[in-house]
């Protein structure tokens, strides 16, 4: 029997994220692992008269693609990924492992290599979104390994999953929550954009950078779901401070604790870390886009209300702010370049807030006005 979930889910993707048409060309990369979300998007792409094309791995495939793949084979673009990337009206990506660990111990000057043939699909990605020429989104399937990592049982994760997108049950009108949600941050994003200093305060935090020029996106589950932020390119050499993130950050598979970084005139020049230091010290070095913010955040979904170790939902909890060392969004206006993106999460509710231009604008988890 079908699950509610499912088709909800698939729903909210293909009727409001993606909006598919009549005649597009529809990419579904997942996992084997998503059988059942995959039968649901590709049967309500063809109700709405798109051509779906299923790019399907095989649970293990990574891990039996590292453990054989030459350095031909690392350097290899594939080649209907690339077609799809650059070709294609909708990509929906679908990230479904079965074991979030299975690359903990990869040697990582081949994982680096194999981030850096694959870096120009994401280069594609992103300038082809900003173009409106590619309708994308990416999210996951709450496999039991996601479970794991958040330290809950599968149904109680699978639980929390679909109602963090409003997939559930107890939403009648998946795609009209989300529209709602789309009308109510837009008048957040009115108030932000347009100014210039942005100023963060508070036991983890004193930043500022500046906004001025730039475009904040309202993420209301038109590329992630669940989604439930606001967000943009900070000026790339405009960031002074210093942010002790709260919230371990996490990146290929590696987790490293109590990361706190200090900036001068937009970059990174002090970075210290708990736990795994060596590994953020490596990213650092990973190009020159690495060490200046592509972006800056402040979550709004409070159904996600605690730490689940993957960055697709934590980066939305209601009540912090978060920032990606790394490539930037060009639809922001953000002209850094990276291979990296990498979000680190700060709470923001206690003792803590964000003035714009010398004004209010947030405090303790909460917009003031």
């Amino acid at each position: 029997m079908s699950d509610i979930r499912h088709k909800k889910f698939a729903q909210i993707i293909v009727v409001h994220s993606t909006q598919v048409k009549p005649g597009d060309k529809v990419a579904i990369t997942a996992s084997t692992a998503a059988e059942p979300v995959v039968r649901e998007l590709y049967e309500q792409t063809l109700e709405r008269g798109g051509h779906p094309h299923l790019l399907l791995n095989l649970p293990t495939q990574d891990e039996i693609f590292f453990a054989h793949a030459s350095d031909t084979q690392l350097d290899f673009l594939p080649v209907f990924h690339q077609i799809a990337f650059e070709q294609f009206d909708v990509l929906i990506k679908i990230r479904s492992e079965t074991n979030t660990r299975a690359l903990s111990n990869l040697d990582q000057v081949r994982q680096a290599r194999r981030q850096k043939a694959l870096s120009s699909l994401l280069s594609a990605q992103m300038m082809r979104g900003a173009q409106k020429s590619l309708r994308w989104m990416s999210t996951l399937y709450p496999t039991p390994a996601y479970a794991m990592e958040a330290e809950m049982g599968t149904e109680e994760y699978q639980h929390f999953f679909f109602g963090a997108c409003h997939a559930d049950e107890n939403t009648s009108d998946p795609v009209a929550y989300w529209k709602e949600i789309e009308r109510s941050q837009a008048s957040i994003v009115a108030r932000v954009e347009g100014h210039d200093q942005v100023s963060l305060r508070g036991p983890n935090v004193d930043l500022r950078l500046s906004i001025k020029g730039r475009k904040f996106r309202n993420a209301s589950a038109q590329h992630n779901l669940p989604d439930g932020e606001i967000f943009t390119g900070p000026v790339e050499d405009s960031v002074n401070g210093w942010v002790r993130y709260t919230y371990p950050a996490i990146y290929q598979g590696r987790e490293v604790q109590g990361v706190e970084l200090t900036f001068e005139r937009g970059k990174v020049v002090k970075a210290t870390a708990q736990k795994n230091q060596e590994f953020l010290l490596k990213m650092l070095e990973t190009d020159p886009g690495a060490r200046y913010l592509g972006e800056f955040a402040i979550g709004t979904n409070m159904e996600i209300d605690r730490f689940t170790r993957d960055i697709l939902l934590d980066e939305k909890i209601g009540g912090t702010f978060h920032t990606a060392l790394g490539a930037g969004y060009p639809e922001t206006g953000s002209i850094n370049k990276s291979v990296i993106h990498w979000d680190m999460i700060c709470d923001l509710r206690q003792d803590t807030e964000i003035l714009v231009d010398g004004e209010l604008f947030y405090k303790n988890g909460n917009f003031i006005g």
